[in-house]
Parts: C-alpha cells; sequence; structure tokens
C-alpha cells in the first residue's frame, strides 16, 4: 500500500475554542443593537450549525442574511478576547506534528472570524478551510487528505464519515456521548487532554501513514 503523510483535521468550536463565552456575549450585544430578543443562555447550548440556523429562531427568514452579516462585523471586537482554547487543544495539534503529521481546521465558522481565533490563541494549523458544515466537512477533508477528524458534534461524526476519514468525537460540545456513538463515531474521548495518547496507539496502528 502506498504510504501518506498522516493529516488530522480539527472542529473548530467547542473542539479546539470554548466558544461559549465570546458567542454568548455577541448575541446579548445583537440582541442590544437590534432590538430582537434571543436566549443568549439557550443558544449557546447548541453551537455546531451555521448561524443562519441559530439566527432562525430569532428573526424573520427574510432578515437572516443582514443579520448574520451584522453578527460577524462585531464579532471581532466582542468574541475573540473572551474565547479561550479548551483544555488540550494546542497539545492535541502539537502531537500531529510530533507524530510527523498535518493538522488542519475545517470548521462551520466564518473564516476569516476562525481565523482570529487562532492566531489569538498561538494555535498555527497547516490548513484552514471554514463554512463547511457536516456532510460538506468532507470536501475539504478529502481534498487534503485527512485520515482522521476530531469534532464535538454529530454533524463533525458526519463529516468524518462522508470523507471516510476516522471519526474521533469529543464530548465536550452540545452532544453527549452517546448522540455521538449513535452517530458513528470510531472513538468518543472525554476531551482532548486525552487525545495526544490517542493518537499515538492510532499511528503505531496505522504503517501505511508515514511520519
Amino acid at each position: 500500500m502506498t504510504s501518506r503523510v498522516l493529516t488530522v483535521g480539527f472542529d473548530l468550536d467547542m473542539t479546539l475554542i470554548d466558544s461559549r463565552p465570546g458567542i454568548h456575549a455577541c448575541y446579548v450585544a445583537l440582541a442590544a443593537r437590534t432590538g430582537a430578543y434571543i436566549d443568549a443562555d439557550l443558544a449557546i447550548t447548541r453551537l455546531g450549525p451555521p448561524l443562519a440556523e441559530e439566527l432562525a429562531y430569532w428573526f424573520p427568514e427574510a432578515e437572516i442574511p443582514g443579520m448574520a452579516d451584522l453578527y460577524r462585523e462585531m464579532y471581532p471586537a466582542i468574541a475573540i478576547a473572551a474565547t479561550p482554547a479548551m483544555p488540550g487543544a494546542p497539545e492535541a495539534i502539537a502531537a500531529v506534528r510530533a507524530a510527523g503529521g498535518r493538522a488542519i481546521v475545517v470548521t462551520a465558522k466564518y473564516e476569516p472570524n476562525a481565523k482570529l481565533h487562532l492566531e489569538h490563541l498561538g494555535m498555527e494549523p497547516d490548513e484552514l478551510v471554514g463554512d463547511l458544515w457536516a456532510e460538506a466537512k468532507a470536501e475539504a477533508l478529502r481534498e487534503h487528505g485527512a485520515s482522521v477528524y476530531v469534532g464535538d458534534h454529530t454533524g463533525d461524526v458526519r463529516g468524518a464519515r462522508s470523507a471516510r476519514a476516522y471519526s474521533v468525537a469529543v464530548a465536550t460540545g452540545p452532544c453527549d456521548e452517546r448522540e455521538l456513538r449513535e452517530a458513528g463515531a470510531d472513538v468518543v474521548l472525554t476531551d482532548l487532554t486525552a487525545f495526544p495518547e490517542w493518537l499515538r496507539t492510532y499511528h503505531r496502528q496505522q504503517p501505511h501513514i508515514s511520519s
């Protein structure tokens, strides 16, 4: 079998970053700016899907594109500094590099804002692809040759399965271990602190993947 370089994809929100504080603050600001009612506490319990899906709970359909533009415009000043890395996130990317591999980020988040988060936290993936959700993530995973995809949502599991990548789920987002397993995750980790050891074991068992 032809050897190939290990490439691991990561989701962003609730996988590499705890985006709840920043997104909560941004929804509060959006409500104040527009006069609309938005339950920010509820909104941050279902992070993962594209922004438009959440805005549909709070705005008429015709207003959603404009509200999405306003949210994204407000986001950098409100959400970036308020958002910490998830436990083990920098170490997870470092573990991929230590194995001689490439780490990419594939996220549903608006790509310019995703880039700001990664830069602010000093995380430097080899590639970043934004604006892709669920099965659509498979496009980027296949393009970059990812054999593993790590995410916290059943949509991430579906993306990995569609790309025929090994699905590593972390139970740090809105989906619990049972939901992730039922969606087809190959393995479920409590959080990313367990990822480096998992990766070392996985890599030893994949002789066709080069370091």
